[in-house]
């Protein structure tokens, strides 16, 4: 019997893989957490499957989402980005990473890691709400609304109250596969 997955997660391969093995997992690794906070950036405006599909090119293009070489990017390195065909190539969202890598940095020295500060903005929530459907997946939440707002006093930039409550999605902070997926008992 093929098993039952997030409606969304079907369709395409790269998809599914997500779905399957990252969507909804607590992540504490401020790499990670970096990663996700750019490609849900970079997302603004798009498909997610626009992004998957270009997610090894970005690891390579933004040195493995090292926040520490993203920040220390120069003009040439976004001139470099504009011509590299395997990323979106907008320069808002180009040099939002360089903007969000220092921004990123701060908080780590603040915090001592991006993960003590990022975690508390996401509310005490994880079970999500009851998806259903597809439908029933909110765009945006109070708590996506205070991240996103924590984050743009910090100088984060493409940071939203709806890429906020994506990131949050992918992150682990909240749990929205639906009740009838495989997933969401696993997460």
């Amino acid at each position: 019997m093929p098993k039952k997955r997030c409606s969304w997660s079907e369709g395409h391969p790269l998809m599914r893989e997500y779905h399957d093995t990252e969507w909804g997992v607590p992540v504490h690794d401020d790499r990670l957490l970096f990663e996700y906070l750019l490609l849900d950036g970079a997302q603004a405006g798009l498909s997610w499957l626009t992004v998957l599909k270009k997610r090894e090119n970005y690891r390579a293009a933004f040195d493995n989402f090292d926040p520490v070489k993203v920040a220390r990017y120069t003009e040439s390195d976004v001139k470099r980005l504009l011509a590299d065909a395997g990323i979106i190539r907008n320069r808002l969202k180009i040099n939002s990473a360089i903007t969000n890598a220092a921004s990123f940095l701060e908080v780590v020295k603040e915090y001592g890691s991006f993960d003590a500060f990022i975690w508390p903005l996401a509310g005490s929530r994880p079970e999500g709400f009851v998806i259903r459907t597809e439908g029933d997946i909110p765009a945006k939440t109070e708590e996506s609304d205070s991240m996103s707002k924590a984050l743009k006093l910090r100088g984060f930039k493409f940071v939203g109250s709806t890429i906020c409550y994506a990131f949050m999605q992918a992150a682990g902070m909240v749990n929205d596969h639906q009740r009838n997926c495989f997933r969401h008992s696993e997460v």
